[in-house]
C-alpha cells in the first residue's frame, strides 16, 4: 500500500501538500493550497515527475479536492521544482498560470532556444570564470542532444509587484523579492491568523525565506547576452530579505522544509551570514584569484574535492554573484588586463 500523502492543515483555508523531490537533499516541496470563493488555488506545484504527480493528486483528494477543481497556480519563480507540474496541472484543469514578468521571460527563452544553446553559453561562461579544461572538457565533448533543455509551461498570467491578487474571499498581495531568481516573489496573505498570532497576516515565501538555510544566490544573465552583465543578485537578495522583514508576517510558509514564526528575526540571522560571508571573501581577496579560485576557497557543506561535477558548476555562480555584490560595492575590483579576470579586495584606506 502505497504511503498516505503528507497534508498539512494550516488553518484558515490554508493547507499544504509535500511533493517529493526525485534525488534532491531538499526532499520535497511544500504546495500550498488556497481556498478561495471560486475553487482551490495552487501556490507552486513540484517537480515533474510521475511519482511527484501521483503525491499532488492524493493530496488534494486528501483535502476534499481534486487537481480537476484547481481555478489558478500562483508559482514563487521558475524554478523546476515550484513551476515543473504546473503545465500537467492546466491540463487536467483548465486553470490559469501567474508568475512574475522577469521569470516569464525566462522560461520562454528556455522554450525557444536553440539546442546546445545552453552547453555553449554555460562552457564559455565556466571558461571566463578560470575553471579547469578538465571541468569544462565534458561540455565540449558534448552533442548538441546531450543538454536537452525543458519545455517548461508557459504562464498566460503576470503577476505584478505589490499588486492585490485577483483572488475572491481572499487578500493575497505579491511582493517581487528578486534574487534567488529575478522574478522570485513572495506572497502575503493579508488576514487575520487563525490562530491569532501576533504580526500581520502569513507569507507565503517560496525560496526567499526559508528556516534552516539560505537559497542560492548566483548570476542570472541573459544566455543570448554576451557581455558580463550588470546585475547584483546577492544586493537584490539582501534588499529583498530587509523588505519582507517590513512586513511583520505572524507566520512564514515556506516552499522547503516547515513553517515558521519570528520572520524578522530570521532575516537578521541572513542578512548577518551573507555580510559575515562577504566579510571572509575579502580576506581571500588579498591575493588576486578567479571566480572559480575563490569557489575552491569558500566554505560548503562539505570539502571541495567532495562536492559533484554539477554542484561546482552551481557554486561558481554564487562565487560570482558574491564578487558581483563587492564590486558594486566599491569593496573589490577586478585586475586589469587579467585573463581569466581575477579579483582582488580594494584597499579600504
Amino acid at each position: 500500500m502505497p504511503p498516505a500523502p503528507r497534508v498539512y492543515e494550516h488553518g484558515g483555508g490554508v493547507a499544504s501538500v509535500a511533493v517529493t523531490i526525485p534525488d534532491n537533499p531538499l526532499g520535497h516541496t511544500l504546495v500550498h493550497v488556497v481556498d478561495t470563493d471560486r475553487g482551490p488555488v495552487l501556490v507552486d506545484t513540484g517537480w515533474d515527475d510521475p511519482g511527484s504527480w501521483a503525491e499532488l493528486c492524493e493530496g488534494l483528494t486528501a483535502l476534499g479536492t481534486s487537481v480537476r477543481d484547481v481555478q489558478g497556480v500562483l508559482v514563487t519563480h521558475h524554478h523546476p521544482d515550484h513551476h515543473g507540474l504546473s503545465g500537467r496541472v492546466r491540463e487536467a484543469s483548465g486553470a490559469w498560470i501567474a508568475m512574475h514578468a522577469a521569470d516569464i521571460a525566462v522560461v520562454r527563452r528556455t522554450r525557444e532556444a536553440e539546442p546546445g544553446a545552453w552547453r555553449g553559453y554555460l562552457e564559455a561562461k565556466l571558461e571566463g570564470a578560470g575553471a579547469p579544461a578538465s571541468h569544462t572538457a565534458p561540455l565540449r565533448a558534448a552533442r548538441p542532444g546531450d543538454y536537452p533543455l525543458p519545455r517548461p509551461a508557459l504562464p498566460d498570467r503576470e503577476i505584478g509587484a505589490g499588486e492585490l491578487l485577483d483572488l475572491p474571499g481572499r487578500r493575497l498581495r505579491a511582493v517581487w523579492t528578486p534574487g534567488h531568481t529575478p522574478g522570485h516573489v513572495c506572497l502575503h496573505l493579508e488576514e487575520a491568523h487563525p490562530a491569532n498570532l501576533p504580526g500581520r497576516g502569513r507569507l507565503f515565501s517560496g525560496d526567499h525565506l526559508l528556516p534552516g538555510i539560505s537559497p542560492h544566490i548566483g548570476l542570472y544573465e541573459d544566455p543570448d547576452d554576451a557581455g558580463p552583465g550588470l546585475g547584483d543578485p546577492l544586493g537584490d537578495y539582501l534588499d529583498s530579505l530587509e523588505r519582507v522583514a517590513r512586513l511583520g508576517a505572524a507566520e512564514v510558509l515556506p516552499a522547503h522544509q516547515h513553517a515558521f514564526t519570528g520572520a524578522g528575526a530570521r532575516v537578521a540571522e541572513l542578512l548577518a551570514h551573507h555580510e559575515e560571508r562577504l566579510t571572509g571573501l575579502l580576506a581571500l581577496l588579498e591575493t588576486p584569484l578567479t571566480p572559480w579560485q575563490l569557489a575552491e576557497r569558500m566554505e560548503w557543506n562539505r570539502p571541495w574535492a567532495r562536492i559533484p561535477y554539477g554542484s561546482r558548476t552551481i557554486a561558481v555562480s554564487e562565487a560570482e554573484a558574491h564578487l558581483r555584490h563587492l564590486v558594486k560595492q566599491g569593496r573589490a575590483e577586478p585586475v586589469p588586463g587579467s585573463a581569466p579576470v581575477t579579483y582582488v579586495a580594494c584597499d579600504p584606506s
